[in-house]
């Protein structure tokens, strides 16, 4: 990497939360564990399909609507709230292991943290909180107040207007290889953290930084 970042912005959903728990809640709502991935990845779907047209919804609304047509198709019936409450659980995700030492170091290293969800700034805030990072955070941004999801350039754009810098000096760390696509149209640097192992998309833009864990983020970084 050449040169370092002025703010250093990352994903939240499955990049600092660690989304297979949701698996344990929906079997413990008596749903089947394989719905968890899919009612995410379907969410995703249709927050990009309003974001090509420049439209957009709130996640937590779009994944109500969502997980009540799954259950639907798949003749399954649940208790009355139980749509609601997987969805507001979130928020209750625990964080990655390597989240904690990560992002201290970078912020102990001088760098202006950030996040910015396709969720509500609010979800962001609490996750954090639970683990006692939040004060690590200058701002926690969401996709509601750009009023565009990500990938669209505009959710990019709008953080670093938030954050009164050039999209260049915007570093966007993350786990989805579409996001990073996303963000280095709109002219952000990239860092993909690799907690697969899969290998990275061929169609997608390479990412300037391929990590296994946001301490090696931080290594990088204080290198360059």
């Amino acid at each position: 990497m050449t040169g370092t970042p002025a703010v250093i912005v990352f994903d939240v959903n499955e990049t600092l939360s660690d989304l297979s728990v949701l698996d344990h809640r929906f079997i413990q709502a008596g749903l089947p564990a394989e719905l968890a991935r899919l009612w995410f990845t379907t969410v995703l779907r249709e927050g990009f399909a309003l974001a090509a047209n420049g439209e957009t919804a709130r996640f937590a609304d779009i994944g109500a609507d969502v997980l009540d047509g799954l259950q639907k198709a798949a003749g399954i019936g649940s208790p009355a709230g139980t749509t609601q409450r997987l969805v507001a659980s979130m928020a209750e995700l625990p964080l990655h292991p390597d989240v904690a030492d990560g992002v201290r170091g970078l912020r102990a290293a001088g760098h202006r943290l950030v996040t910015l969800s396709n969720g509500s700034a609010e979800v962001a805030e609490r996750l954090t909180a639970s683990a006692g990072l939040e004060e690590q955070f200058e701002r926690f941004l969401s996709v509601e107040d750009a009023g565009v999801w990500k990938p669209h350039s505009g959710a990019y754009q709008y953080a670093a207007q938030r954050c009164e810098v050039p999209e260049d000096q915007m570093l966007l760390v993350a786990v989805h290889p579409w996001d990073l696509h996303g963000a280095a149209r709109a002219g952000l640097r990239t860092a993909w953290v690799d907690r697969t192992g899969v290998g990275y998309p061929s169609y997608y833009a390479r990412p300037e930084v391929t990590v296994a864990s946001l301490p090696e983020l931080a290594t990088v970084l204080a290198a360059a």
